[in-house]
């Protein structure tokens, strides 16, 4: 069936805006991660997967980092084993680090990796263990609540925090024409394995690799103002002001944090979008409008 010439027209002005952004993009790394609804529902997740083949189609070099806290509580819950948090942050004992290796590093990892492949990508999975990615350290962490002891150490068990990160194995899948798909999961200088924020893995590898973007999709429309409104086309000085005066807080507080910490290191912009719209990492990268929060450099 012949498009009509009402669409015919739209198709032509949906690829002529994407044409200045299609060669500014050329041979640059975006850095995704990929969580939230965009995770679990299946036309989105097919979507995702079509969206992210067509970027390195047209020569953008896609580095996928992933969550996967809904399907660990899941197959916990299966083994009889309850889910503990602290401050947003899962406690992870040895038991429960395993199910995490096996959940982010096996079962959710490979998903995604197949997902890509069979929609014409070549991805391969990592985790932070794979040529020495991810080193990661002890997370500490003192609690919130003003009736404790501030000095008191909480031990949240095999939780991490980033140490360094190795990205040679990236470089070379990258330029090998693959798709990255990394699990946020860190070893020690003890040896030990360590549970990361997938935010907090996606920032610290787009400030190695020097990225475009850092793309972080959520379940939410953007960063909001106290109204409720969407902000959008923010500097680094102004996220700052709003993290001060309270804007910014709670479970976004690690998600604005990674996106502004990886502008200020030299990631060209940050975008926090809804990974629940419909393709909304090709809207975001080639499209005049975007959706969701863009933070830029001063």
């Amino acid at each position: 069936m012949s498009l009509t010439a009402t669409d015919a027209k739209q198709v032509a002005h949906v690829l002529s805006e994407a044409m200045p952004y299609l060669q500014r993009f050329r041979g640059k790394t975006v850095v995704i991660k990929y969580g939230g609804n965009a995770m679990v529902d299946a036309d989105l997740k097919r979507g995702f997967a079509r969206d992210v083949v067509m970027m390195k189609l047209v020569g953008v070099n896609p580095v996928i980092v992933h969550g996967g806290g809904p399907q660990i509580a899941s197959l916990l819950k299966r083994l009889g084993k309850e889910s503990e948090f602290i401050q947003g942050m899962r406690v992870t004992d040895a038991e429960t680090m395993d199910v995490v290796e096996m959940v982010l590093g096996g079962l959710v990892n490979k998903e995604i990796v197949n997902l890509l492949n069979r929609h014409g990508g070549s991805a391969v999975g990592l985790t932070g263990k794979d040529g020495d990615l991810i080193r990661a350290t002890k997370l500490h962490v003192k609690p919130h609540d003003p009736g404790l002891d501030a000095s008191e150490i909480i031990d949240l068990g095999h939780v991490g925090k980033v140490e360094s990160i190795d990205t040679s194995v990236v470089d070379m899948l990258v330029h090998g024409n693959f798709i990255p798909v990394i699990a946020p999961i860190g070893v020690g200088a003890d040896g030990l394995s360590y549970n990361i924020n997938a935010d907090l893995v996606a920032g610290k590898i787009a400030e190695v690799l020097q990225a475009e973007k850092l793309i972080l999709l959520t379940n939410i429309e953007g960063l909001q103002d106290k109204e409720g409104n969407l902000l959008t086309g923010l500097s680094t000085s102004r996220v700052d002001e709003l993290i001060a005066d309270g804007t910014i807080h709670g479970g976004m507080l690690p998600k604005i944090g990674s996106a502004l910490d990886a502008v200020k290191s030299g990631v060209n912009t940050a975008h926090i979008i809804d990974g629940r719209v419909p393709h909304a990492v090709l809207v975001e990268l080639f499209t005049d409008e975007g959706i969701g929060t863009l933070i830029r450099r001063n």
